[in-house]
């Protein structure tokens, strides 16, 4: 049976996901990334979230 997480992921999250790994050092493959550490995942979705605080509070600007 495939693994369905991230099957619903809006392809515009996907690609900042994959944009965000590439800054921080973090080597992501299509599909099922569950092998990486928890430090890469956490060190990826720390800087999307800050990246997306940044955004808005400039939008608000």
């Amino acid at each position: 049976m495939a693994n369905s997480k991230g099957k619903n992921e809006p392809e515009a999250l996907k690609k900042f996901k994959y944009e965000v790994a590439n800054e921080v050092g973090v080597s992501l493959k299509d599909g099922y990334n569950g092998d990486i550490s928890a430090k890469d995942a956490g060190k990826i979705g720390g800087n999307m979230v800050k990246k997306m605080i940044q955004q808005a509070e400039s939008q608000l600007r």
